[in-house]
């Protein structure tokens, strides 16, 4: 299944949050903490311990909650000072895949003019 997810911003939380909360309760944290209209992006957060996802969004009359549990293994995270860190569509893509997002986008495509 390859889920596409069209916005124009994506937030990743930079800490754990109580999966115990559902919609209203991430809105809160996006609308308190991270400072954001709920109704504008999307917004990734995880628990804490890395493997459980949980994307909230607004479609046109209401709240998406999507929900992801990886078997084994887990996500990575950046940890940063502020409150959500910004990503691309392709990193959503890969965290969602349980790739290691970060080292992937740190690589460079190579270009090779000279074959021999």
């Amino acid at each position: 299944m390859q889920l596409i997810i069209n916005t124009p911003k994506l937030f990743v939380a930079s800490s754990p949050v109580d999966f115990r909360r559902s919609i209203d309760g991430l809105c809160s944290i996006i609308h308190q903490e991270m400072l954001e209209n709920p109704q504008t992006h999307v917004y990734v957060f995880y628990n804490k311990n890395k493997d459980k996802l949980k994307l909230i969004g607004w479609h046109k009359n209401g709240y998406v909650l999507i929900y992801k549990r990886l078997e084994r293994g887990k996500f990575t995270f950046i940890q940063s000072d502020d409150n959500s860190v910004e990503i691309s569509q392709e990193q959503l893509s890969w965290l969602i895949a349980g790739l290691d997002w970060v080292n992937m986008s740190s690589w460079n495509e190579l270009k090779f003019e000279d074959y021999y």
